[in-house]
């Protein structure tokens, strides 16, 4: 592999060949275009989930460089044991993905349960899982974290307090941690997507056509009236940024927007 004087790959390997990749929420969805990113740059990857017979599917579907493992990122023994289950592959890739969305209600509606849940795999599970996997990069004096948070975490979005927070903190863990392991040779850095065309949103946009009366398809013409760009983002366009990423060595303690101006606007 030579590089050009911007540091881009002209030829030769693949810019991830020979380093595994550790995705979580890898089953379906933005995991599954993640996963897919990162073979397309010769990547190995595990991916992790609750779900075994998603996990399943995505790993036969996407070939045999994909390995699965069942694992609850929020919950310490499960984390544990996946840890231990990887202990003889190098991981240099940590791509925490799992997420979950969490109620649509105003706070006063939401539960201290559902609150918990959410924080419970967007947080902790990030907290979890580089406190796990870190340990080895950091004595190999080299690896790449990139968290998953969202630009929900820096705007508004009514009746969505928990995920909004829980998105607040990944970008604030993100910070604090670069500070700690880049001098070891680690980078850490979080891509905040915009909305994402698929399920959730479509979800989201069912909910809240309930909530106000309106069409599903007023619901969402409303909702992306407010991106630069006039539309949501793309799942493989999230997995492109995160390669992409994984590209820029100088880039440690970043937060990347990738919300077609959703910030912006």
């Amino acid at each position: 592999m030579t590089t050009d004087a911007t540091g881009s790959v002209t030829g030769g390997a693949a810019p991830l060949e020979g380093r595994t990749a550790l995705v979580t929420g890898g089953g379906s969805g933005l995991g599954a275009a993640i996963t897919r990113a990162l073979l397309s740059d010769g990547a190995r990857v595990v991916i992790t989930g609750r779900n075994e017979r998603a996990l399943k599917e995505t790993a036969t579907r996407l070939g045999p460089d994909v390995t699965h493992r069942v694992c609850d990122v929020s919950d310490p023994s499960d984390v544990a044991a996946l840890a231990e289950s990887l202990a003889d592959e190098e991981i240099s890739i940590l791509v925490n993905n799992a997420g979950i969305a969490g109620p649509v209600a105003p706070l006063t509606d939401i539960s201290a349960d559902d609150w918990d849940e959410v924080f419970g795999i967007n947080v902790r599970g990030v907290f979890l899982m580089c406190r796990a996997f870190l340990p080895a990069m950091t004595a190999r004096g080299a690896g790449d974290v990139i968290n998953i948070a969202s630009v929900s975490g820096k705007r508004p979005l009514l009746r969505r307090t928990p995920y909004c927070a829980s998105k607040m903190a990944v970008i604030g863990l993100t910070a604090t941690l670069a500070g700690e392991v880049g001098p070891l040779g680690v980078t850490v850095n979080s891509l905040s997507p915009g909305p994402v065309s698929g399920p959730r949103m479509e979800r989201n946009f069912r909910l809240e056509a309930e909530r106000t009366g309106s069409s599903y398809q007023e619901a969402e013409a409303a909702f992306v009236s407010r991106s630069a760009l006039g539309r949501m983002v793309t799942e493989d366009e999230v997995g492109a940024a995160v390669t992409a990423m994984l590209r820029m060595p100088g880039l440690c303690g970043a937060d990347i927007d990738l919300s077609a101006g959703m910030v912006a606007r």
